[in-house]
């Protein structure tokens, strides 16, 4: 049985104050043409589906869009919410639309009943455990539970699964060991941490909440990533689509299907001249793609974003690397300030500053506008 893994698709984020909507329409385009393509029997889409519990009214048109086009492709779809969901806001309506094939799992209650899907080898129960916290689980259990571990320990538990058959969970939370990224909302600690053993029973968990694709511990536990880069942490990812390949019980196969954006985010980096100079840009996406640039000049560059952008049109962040950024010196009041100058305190704490001593010119304009300073002061 072929499956499609999605997750992590934060319909109407921001990043650095720019809409991703239109990126995410395009990237969804694509994923539909790599469904109709692999012609899996189910997509499961692992939570946070929407970046905000109360979603855009662009972000919930583009969702809706996106699931009319699936119903369209004879293909299941299993939808658990994640921590950035409204379980009950993402689920209005989920018992209307499961005629067409569009199944939304609506926030946890105790229980969780499987679907069944069947194919050459017998059946597979897809399981969708929606984001949930250690008291959620307590309030509905009534026992004590001290971590999410135990957490989703009772939660799986409560399924009663039989393990001669073939198993799939969808579940977002976090497995001890995934590689995060910045995007991502991390607890105090590691305290949402998750342990993979508590997924034994399943022949394959589809995870969401991570931003990078990787398995933890096992293939059969995976996370399958974001369809786009949603912080410059992760600019030299490869985002794809996880396809699972069941065949009888014990047999999987993982490929991954890459996804091309519809502008890229990159990192690059040098000087202010160096940057604007044609041949650095000339042949390359640079100036449609979205960039971090880091200017090695020693000194801050006048309005360095404006002009920049003239260029890098999508210029989202800019950060200097220079002698006076690499060294981060501590500043302490200064010794024998009875003994010296007020232009010796000031070159004293502009050396701290910038990790470099004034030159002639700025020594000099210092020196007139402390002159001033002070004989406006009597």
């Amino acid at each position: 049985m072929k499956l499609i893994h999605l997750s992590d698709l934060h319909i109407g984020k921001r990043v650095n104050e720019f809409s991703m909507i239109e990126d995410q329409s395009y990237i969804l385009e694509q994923i539909l043409a790599i469904i109709k393509e692999q012609a899996p029997q189910a997509v499961l889409i692992a939570g946070d589906v929407y970046d905000k519990t109360i979603p855009s009214c662009e972000a919930v048109s583009l969702l809706d869009d996106f699931l009319v086009k699936l119903s369209k492709l004879n293909v299941q779809v299993f939808i658990i919410g994640g921590n950035h969901d409204s379980q009950e806001r993402l689920s209005f309506g989920s018992r209307l639309i499961e005629e067409s094939g569009i199944h939304i799992s609506s926030a946890y209650s105790g229980k969780v009943e499987p679907y069944t899907l069947t194919d050459e080898y017998g059946e597979v129960r897809i399981y969708p455990l929606p984001f949930v916290k250690p008291s959620n689980i307590q309030a509905i259990t009534q026992r004590k539970i001290d971590s999410y571990t135990e957490a989703i320990k009772v939660a799986i538990d409560e399924m009663e699964i039989d393990e001669s058959k073939r198993n799939v969970l969808i579940t977002h939370q976090f497995v001890t060991g995934a590689e995060r990224s910045e995007s991502e909302e991390c607890s105090v600690g590691g305290t949402d941490n998750v342990d993979a053993s508590v997924f034994s029973p399943f022949d394959y968990v589809a995870l969401g909440h991570i931003h990078k694709p990787q398995s933890c511990g096992a293939s059969r536990i995976r996370y399958c990533g974001t369809p786009l880069k949603y912080s410059f942490s992760e600019a030299k990812d490869k985002k794809s689509v996880s396809v699972a390949l069941l065949g009888k019980k014990g047999e999987l196969h993982i490929d991954e299907v890459p996804l091309v954006p519809l502008h890229d985010m990159v990192k690059i980096r040098g000087t202010y001249e160096e940057l604007m100079k044609k041949d650095f840009y000339e042949g390359t996406t640079l100036k449609t793609d979205y960039v971090h640039i880091t200017l090695t000049n020693e000194e801050d560059v006048v309005d360095a974003m404006g002009t920049l952008r003239i260029i890098y049109k999508n210029l989202m962040k800019i950060e200097y690397d220079n002698q006076r950024t690499r060294l981060d010196a501590e500043i302490d009041g200064a010794n024998d300030v009875d003994k010296k100058s007020p232009l010796e305190l000031f070159e004293e704490l502009y050396l701290l500053q910038n990790n470099k001593e004034m030159s002639k010119e700025q020594r000099e304009l210092s020196r007139k506008l402390i002159e001033k300073i002070w004989e406006d002061k009597v």
